[in-house]
């Protein structure tokens, strides 16, 4: 030490360390660094309190940096996380269950984020609408949840992320439309002044064209409806999801994880085999931070008129439609019956369904929505359920949920 200052020379050894997950804190000094070794020089500087720190874990006598993003309850030991360059495609991925996913899931700092939130900085509410099965009526939910938000004359857009089976299109009406572009990005497909809407399904030439599309192009589409489509001054922005948790999932978690996401309504059916899937979803979006607005308990039973159902006689190999005569005598003795509506379960509950699942993981019960061939025939002419008088009966079930998802939304707002 000379006059109060120093001069101070160290190799510091840092073996087979990612120097994006190395942090290396030396005060007032310059570095010359090295793939393998760092070199520290300081010199001609004021003495100060010097602190070297790497973060990281020993593993056979080398320090290995540590994860970058999350690690899934199912990685393999030594997992680089999700959000490393190595995500998918080092030795420690070989054979585990999210290989795939972390190969192909966008990493590292995103320019076009800021983009997105730019974009979405307009919109003042988002919910996503998930499912971790198929074909239980996520869209159909999605959609009459955007005609009701519509009909309480809020500015709604309704995105739909499902790539290989867009059917929010049909849902509403629009099939054979096209997309247009303006100065402002691309404009969404309006049904009403208020209701606006976007879907791969208006960019395919053929209605039963195959969209064979990896993750990565997947991705980048998820991104661009994001950051392209000018939606204007938004109340809601409902996205309609895929079943799964896998890339359109992850893609739109990270592209609006800055942009406040208020959360999302998971759908399921009954039975156990949907909800065992359903499980899976909700850690999903805990994990990746997407707070959880409430569960739907969608085809809960199946509920119709009793003069909508038909009556057979069966008999050993043969069936007997008897409709008529059954009508008739109810008709004849009963005539106030044939407004009641009939209800039976559809499936097998062996779990006992979405309420008690969500109690378990302490996730909100929001109702549920009766098989009602009223509400298929509403999504598959494309139109609200809440302006048929035939649907009223489920209307109601869907009303119930969706007053309970704006309480919590819109009493953020006061």
């Amino acid at each position: 030490m000379l006059n109060g200052f120093c001069q101070i020379s160290t190799w510091i050894p840092v073996n087979k360390l990612s120097w994006r997950g190395c942090h290396l804190h030396v005060s007032g000094c310059r570095g010359l660094f090295f793939s393998k070794w760092v070199y520290v020089l300081v010199v001609g500087l004021p003495v100060v309190p010097v602190s070297l720190e790497v973060q990281g874990t020993m593993h056979n006598g080398n320090l290995e940096a540590a994860p970058v993003g999350q690690v899934p309850d199912d990685a393999n030991q030594h997992c680089p996380g999700t959000e490393a360059e190595a995500a998918g495609k080092a030795a420690a991925c070989k054979g585990c269950p999210n290989q795939e996913i972390c190969a192909t899931a966008p990493k590292g700092p995103d320019p076009d984020l800021v983009a997105i939130s730019e974009r979405m900085s307009s919109v003042k509410h988002k919910v996503l609408v998930l499912s971790g099965k198929g074909g239980v009526g996520k869209s159909t939910f999605a959609a009459q949840f955007s005609f009701a938000l519509a009909e309480h004359d809020k500015q709604v857009g309704l995105l739909d992320i499902d790539i290989c089976g867009p059917s929010i299109p049909k849902m509403l009406g629009l099939e054979g439309q096209e997309i247009h572009q303006s100065n402002l990005g691309w404009s969404p497909v309006y049904l009403e002044d208020n209701l606006g809407v976007m879907s791969i399904g208006f960019m395919l030439p053929n209605p039963d064209e195959a969209v064979v599309w990896r993750g990565p192009r997947k991705n980048g589409l998820i991104k661009q409806f994001l950051k392209d489509v000018y939606w204007g001054d938004l109340d809601y922005l409902v996205v309609d999801a895929p079943p799964g948790t896998s890339d359109e999932h992850i893609s739109i978690a990270q592209y609006l994880k800055a942009t406040n996401v208020d959360g999302a309504v998971i759908v399921t059916t009954p039975q156990e085999v949907s909800i065992i899937d359903v499980r899976k979803e909700i850690n999903f979006c805990k994990k990746v931070g997407i707070p959880i607005l409430g569960v739907v308990e969608n085809m809960s039973i199946l509920q119709q008129p009793l003069r909508n159902f038909k009556f057979k006689r069966v008999a050993d190999d043969v069936e007997e439609d008897v409709t008529e005569d059954v009508l008739e005598e109810l008709e004849r003795v009963s005539p106030h019956l044939l407004s009641v509506f009939a209800c039976t379960e559809v499936f097998h509950v062996s779990g006992f369904g979405a309420e008690a699942m969500a109690k378990d993981m302490n996730v909100p019960f929001l109702g549920r929505v009766p098989l009602d061939p009223e509400l298929s025939r509403a999504a598959e002419e494309g139109h609200s359920c809440f302006t048929d008088l035939k649907c009223q009966s489920t209307a109601r079930s869907l009303n119930i949920i969706i007053k309970r998802i704006l309480l919590v939304l819109e009493g953020k707002d006061g």
